[in-house]
């Protein structure tokens, strides 16, 4: 019997911990990050900016008919709290609570522009690059859960700077500036998955000309919209 119960808490422990980790990342343009979104263990999704604050959550509504998700998230009809008045200035009537999963934000005593910015959703914790970071990247997002974030600097290709680089062991490239206008700056590849666009000499044709608009990658879905 004890030997079961033990076995059903790691179900249960793994389950929760799967359930808080970064769920998916998602561009605009084929080129520009928009947002990263971590699914809880009641299946919601909290859309999160660069920046580490909550734009949207709720469920994906999926096409019954085509291999489609409505942009916009459902309303999540569960419990949802905020910290009240007496909370610190940085995060008071910020949401606290999105069903069974808690959110905490760093307070006003903190330094490097993390005041009122996410601190952990459920079990993962997030952390953020500093004042001493590249400017381009500075407050932005560092550690999502256990996956380091990183960008493109100020020396990298002119077209890309600033963008997303990789996320943990994935990669992610781009077509350059000397690539064709069509294209460059749109994404080139995410890990090992590579992705070709249609070109200026493809008359009447634009968009994805090979690879997924929708692409799972090292457990992590990548969305281009």
């Amino acid at each position: 019997m004890r030997k079961l119960f033990f076995i059903l808490y790691i179900f249960f422990l793994a389950s929760a911990v799967r359930g808080q980790q970064l769920s998916q990342v998602t561009f605009s343009s084929g080129s520009n990050f928009d947002y990263f979104s971590f699914s809880t263990d009641q299946g919601v999704l909290i859309r999160i900016s660069p920046e580490g604050k909550i734009l949207e959550w709720g469920t994906e509504l999926l096409s019954d008919r085509y291999n489609y998700y409505a942009p916009k998230l459902q309303p999540f009809m569960g419990r949802v709290e905020y910290y009240d008045q007496l909370s610190d200035t940085a995060f008071k009537g910020k949401i606290k609570n999105i069903g069974t999963c808690t959110i905490t934000y760093y307070g006003s005593l903190e330094s490097d522009g993390k005041p009122g910015k996410i601190r952990s959703i459920g079990t993962s914790l997030f952390d953020y690059y500093n004042n001493f970071d590249d400017k381009l990247f500075r407050e932005k997002i560092k550690f999502a859960g256990n996956l380091l974030i990183d960008y493109y600097n100020s020396f990298a290709d002119e077209i890309f700077r600033g963008k997303l680089k990789a996320i943990g062991n994935t990669a992610i490239t781009y077509y350059s500036s000397f690539d064709d206008k069509a294209y460059k700056g749109k994404i080139k590849s995410i890990g090992s998955v590579p992705y070709v666009w249609y070109s200026s000499f493809d008359i009447n044709r634009s968009g994805l000309k090979s690879g997924l608009y929708r692409q799972n990658v090292g457990a992590i879905t990548f969305i281009l919209k």
